[in-house]
């Protein structure tokens, strides 16, 4: 792929331009920036997300006037992390009638984006070396500016009467926008409020980042959502609904005939990296989560599932995730405090207590028959 540049264009169509954003890189105070979509919608600019940082925001303002001419303005938000959120006030300074969405369940995150890092580090203080959690979080949410994840138009899509959306032969739940033209659809895999969204004139289904791995990273990631919306994307394809794919992080936008393999790769690299975690655990019944992250790793390598943006940090989340999907929990909440699964049975009673419970057990009578 060619090298691309923070802001740069691809023309889907006429009215439809991908902004491409960058990737993470802490050593050198760089945030990640998610790609952008807009696409004009009759007489109404859609920007699906606005990324983060001044020269990404001057990259959307361009692209706005590059897929023209329009009198509204549509902002929608796929979900709450901050390289997709920083520019939402962007919606303000359009100077048109403009409406804002955003997803309830990640409201809490936005508003307080260093507490929501901060839960997600501690999961895995013992299996990464890492600063303390909260000074890790803090130093990460730092990137991020300015962060303006709010306007004067902001509400959450679940103001909104949910609808459901049947796309061919698929049936989704979420909301529509622009007389049907724009459909968000909840996939709720990524985080806690993910949505992805369905452009049907242009074709483009935005995977945003659904498309970034195949298993859950965050502390509310949901993997089992994450495989069902790539299950269902790749029907849309199949099925003529959708033409184009673009997500997050890729900085590609991919025609119908690459799409189904492309999300295949990425169900098949879970159901590998799964079983790599199993043999892993199946091993010992007791594993710390220090070890596992470092061998699990050696598997990702190998298989090429650490998602669009790999970084150790994303790849211990993955780790402790897959820990909790195979049904092992921590023994204590010391860090790196061994992971063992549950015991399936109550312990049995020691021999008095279980006498003592037989003796419980028998009708007063038989009691003081037997004094």
């Amino acid at each position: 792929m060619a090298v691309t540049a923070l802001g740069d264009l691809i023309e889907i169509d006429d009215r439809t331009v991908l902004v491409l954003g960058q990737e993470l890189d802490v050593e050198h105070d760089q945030p990640d920036v998610a790609n952008a979509l807009v696409h004009r919608a009759g007489d109404t600019v859609v920007l699906v997300d606005t990324g983060v940082t001044p020269a990404f925001r001057a990259a959307l303002r361009a692209a706005t006037d590059r897929v023209g001419p329009w009198s509204r303005a549509l902002v929608l938000t796929t979900h709450g992390h901050p390289d997709h959120v920083g520019n939402n006030d962007l919606a303000d300074e359009l100077g048109v009638p403009v409406e804002h969405y955003l997803p309830a369940l990640d409201l809490d995150q936005m508003r307080d984006p260093a507490s929501y890092w901060a839960r997600s580090l501690e999961r895995i203080a013992g299996a990464a070396a890492l600063p303390e959690p909260a000074l890790a979080a803090d130093r990460l949410v730092s990137l991020f500016q300015p962060m303006r994840p709010f306007g004067a138009t902001t509400r959450t899509y679940e103001e909104r009467p949910l609808e459901q959306i049947r796309i061919g032969s698929l049936r989704f739940t979420g909301w529509t926008f622009a007389a049907g033209a724009v459909r968000v659809l909840r996939s709720q895999g990524h985080c806690a409020g993910h949505v992805i969204v369905h452009l049907r004139d242009s074709g483009v289904v935005h995977l945003s980042d659904e498309g970034n791995g195949p298993c859950g990273a965050m502390a509310d990631a949901d993997q089992l959502k994450i495989q069902t919306t790539l299950g269902a994307v790749a029907l849309l394809f199949e099925d003529g609904e959708a033409a184009l794919l673009t997500d997050g992080h890729t900085f590609a936008v991919r025609r119908a005939e690459e799409v189904a393999p492309y999300l295949d790769g990425l169900l098949e690299q879970a159901t590998a990296l799964q079983e790599a975690a199993l043999a892993l655990t199946s091993e010992s019944r007791r594993v710390r989560p220090s070890a596992f992250t470092t061998r699990f790793q050696e598997s990702v390598a190998e298989l090429g599932g650490g998602g669009a943006n790999p970084n150790t940090m994303f790849t211990a989340m993955m780790a402790v995730n897959q820990l909790r999907e195979l049904g092992l929990r921590p023994e204590s909440g010391g860090v790196d405090a061994p992971w063992s699964r549950p015991a399936l049975q109550n312990p049995a009673p020691d021999p008095p207590r279980r006498a003592a419970a037989a003796r419980g057990s028998q009708p007063a009578s038989t009691l003081r028959g037997a004094r």
